[in-house]
């Protein structure tokens, strides 16, 4: 029963942050950057601590008294995932949500359980596996395994990329093939999905202050398990890092670009605009207040991360069927992308499978 509530919270997580993009589409005569720090107000700064005060009372107390450490590597793999996270939106509007999410949390999963066996063969920590662990394991060899077919995987997406592109050139133009730009596209994709899996590391660094609040949790309910909601107070942390990267760049995007003037201009639909998009950026939080719920019932943070992932790219592709991304196409170049996707969330499928048998 935990494994089934498990799955099904991963899935709701997966559900939310494979649609989170869909209400920025309904943003009207705002700039990117406008609408991206807009969502991310309420994502990174605004509901995360509301979450924990709702769900842990105390986790003002346990950051507090945690020590700078462990605050300042978990804040700065927030910053480092708030790249990847800039970036992800920036793949996503290039490539799509399709394809775009597919080639991002491909690697963001994969990397997310290979990086930090990289990390400990430099700086061993007790307890933890190093890549000359894992090379030299079964469960490592099929990581590995994993990575390589994950690259086959973005490979061929790239190539059907490529071929979209070609197919839409002499169609009558429209808003999405406007915004396609495949070498952008990849280039800020493939950044996005090595840094997206800081997250994870984030996750990992703040353990402490999670472990803190389920302790807390089952001294006022003993007998009753692991607390659902104790990744909440970690999240406050890491999101902090991630709001300091985007609202940097944004800030910087709204000078360049003078969009500063989105926020209050009379001329778009204020009201609607402000309100899709902090539909999007709570949408996004969602993701992660289910993950850790699933977390706490599957026990395993890297299998987590990587099912979390496989949901997440599953859903992307279905909206990029619902969005019609792919019906000005050849049956050819569609057959290409539904092959690299399916290669995607193998090489997943193979990484969870390995992490498993640890």
């Amino acid at each position: 029963m935990q494994i089934i509530l498990g799955v099904l919270f991963h899935f709701i997580g997966g559900f939310a942050s494979g649609s989170f993009y869909i209400p920025f589409k309904k943003v009207k005569g705002w700039a990117w950057e406008s609408y991206w720090i807009v969502g991310g107000i309420f994502s990174w700064l605004i509901i995360p601590p509301l979450a924990a005060y709702l769900t842990i009372p105390d986790f003002s107390a346990i950051i507090s008294h945690t020590s700078g450490n462990i605050l300042l590597f978990t804040y700065l793999f927030g910053v480092l995932w708030g790249i990847g996270g800039l970036t992800y939106g920036l793949g996503v509007r290039y490539l799509g949500v399709s394809l775009g999410s597919s080639i991002i949390l491909g690697l963001s999963s994969v990397f997310g359980a290979l990086l930090p066996s990289v990390y400990y063969n430099f700086f061993p920590k007790a307890g933890k596996d190093t890549f000359t662990d894992m090379i030299s394991s079964p469960w490592g060899q099929l990581v590995i395994l994993g990575l390589a077919v994950c690259v086959v995987g973005i490979i061929i997406c790239g190539k059907a990329g490529m071929a979209k592109e070609k197919d839409l050139e002499g169609q009558h133009p429209t808003a999405e093939s406007k915004e396609f730009k495949i070498g952008l596209g990849l280039t800020v994709a493939v950044i996005s999905g090595i840094l997206s899996s800081c997250f994870a590391f984030g996750i990992d660094a703040g353990k402490d202050m999670a472990h803190e609040a389920n302790l807390y949790w089952q001294t006022l309910h003993p007998g009753e398990g692991e607390f659902l909601f104790q990744n909440n107070v970690t999240y406050v942390i890491i999101l902090w890092g991630g709001l300091t990267t985007n609202l940097f760049w944004c800030m910087v995007l709204n000078t360049r670009n003078k969009t500063f003037k989105d926020y209050t201009n009379t001329q778009t639909p204020l009201v609607s605009n402000y309100i899709f998009s902090a539909l999007a950026g709570i949408t996004w939080f969602l993701q992660f207040f289910f993950y850790g719920m699933a977390e706490s019932k599957l026990g395993n943070g890297a299998s987590s991360w990587i099912l979390h992932m496989a949901f997440i790219i599953l859903v992307a592709n279905v909206w990029g069927l619902v969005l019609k991304e792919w019906t000005a196409v050849s049956k050819k170049t569609f057959n290409t992308v539904l092959a690299g996707i399916a290669c995607i969330i193998l090489s997943i499928l193979i990484v969870g499978y390995g992490n498993s048998i640890k």
